[in-house]
């Protein structure tokens, strides 16, 4: 794995019981100590996730809100100082190029978190579509590392080494402070279904802030996590994947994520495609399954309609939290309604499976 890009946290891997693998092109954990224990610790206490391979993106600029506005689908003047939203961000047919979120520190400075196997192709995708704009672009992806602390225990552990009251940090909020003394951005966002933050603080600063976290969560249940544990927690959350319920060629409004398009904000790039597959009908929508018996069902296993194809599984798990196997699949819009029966082929066998209302886990606020 020696040509895969590595985080700034990578020599602390071994210490801590890291197996990795390649993920977008990066050397990744895909677990610590377990991908059950490590989902059950997020859930129930806290997790701490190395995220470093994300990629942040910095926009400045007088047009900077009018430049990002005409890139992703959802209403960036809504943003305020200190508020953070997610978008997707589509191509010319209405297909995702990615999935985002978008940090508004002033009318005139944003930053853009992108997917880490994405961060090149977006960053070019961006910059073509610059012209005729006053702003500019700027890659801060290797000068920023990102790690989520996530789980219920997750505020009551930041609190006393932050120098702000969290408890007035709303959801999809954030701000530039300080933790364990480090100066970083602290944003209450997350990926797992449970309360959290993210911390983006200076490259340099990653591997003493992992250690100080880590030590800061003691006797409260934080343990480091993986990818594999990330994956398990999002998709009971029904929390789309790139690659998987989001591609170039499905449309945020096949993957259910209507509430980020806003057609009456103006013109953005797909906006005409979405708009025509809105009045035409979605086509195609991706829904929840349960199986119904034995058998785990996998990103690209077809679903069948009494022996008929009408689609393909996204993303599919046994749910460390419901015990049950599950799965979201890309189905024709007249075989998603909820309670409706069909087939997933596992291993040349129809698996049966129903769908079921998403998402599948839901936290107890």
């Amino acid at each position: 794995m020696g040509d895969l890009k590595k985080t700034p946290l990578y020599p602390l891997y071994e210490e801590y019981g890291a197996k990795t693998v390649e993920f977008g092109g990066w050397d990744m954990p895909v677990q610590f100590s377990g991908i059950i224990a490590e989902h059950e610790a997020v859930r129930n206490a806290a997790g701490l996730f190395d995220v470093s391979h994300m990629g942040e993106f910095e926009v400045t600029g007088p047009d900077a809100t009018r430049f990002l506005q005409s890139m992703v689908t959802n209403d960036v003047s809504r943003l305020e100082s200190g508020m953070a939203m997610y978008s997707p961000m589509t191509n010319e047919s209405g297909g995702c190029v990615d999935d985002l979120l978008v940090y508004c520190f002033h009318s005139e400075k944003y930053w853009v978190v992108v997917n880490a196997g994405n961060i090149d192709k977006d960053f070019n995708w961006m910059r073509q579509h610059l012209t005729g704009f006053r702003a500019n672009l700027v890659n801060r992806s290797e000068e920023i590392s990102l790690l989520a602390l996530q789980g219920p225990m997750a505020e009551s552990i930041l609190e006393p080494i932050t120098d702000q009251d969290l408890k007035n940090l709303r959801y999809y909020r954030f701000f530039e402070g300080s933790v364990a003394g480090m100066p970083m951005v602290i944003s209450r966002t997350g990926y797992t279904g449970e309360d959290g933050f993210e911390l983006y603080a200076p490259a340099a600063d990653a591997a003493k802030l992992w250690v100080a976290l880590l030590e800061q969560g003691k006797g409260q249940g934080l343990i480091p996590c993986g990818l594999g544990a990330r994956d398990t927690l999002r998709l009971e959350a029904r929390l789309p994947l790139y690659g998987h319920e989001l591609t170039e060629t499905i449309t945020p409004l096949e993957a259910g994520l209507s509430m980020f398009v806003k057609f009456d904000k103006g013109e953005f790039i797909g906006r005409s495609a979405l708009q025509a597959q809105k009045e035409s009908g979605i086509p195609r929508k991706i829904v929840g399954v349960q199986v119904q018996g034995r058998g785990i069902v996998r990103q690209g296993y077809e679903v069948t309609s009494q022996g008929r194809g009408v689609g393909r599984v996204t993303s599919g798990t046994m749910s460390p939290t419901l015990k049950l196997p599950i799965g979201l699949v890309l189905v024709d819009a007249n075989e998603a309604a909820v309670g409706t029966q069909l087939e997933v082929v596992v291993r040349n066998k129809p698996v049966s499976v129903e769908v079921v209302k998403t998402p599948f886990y839901k936290r107890q606020k």
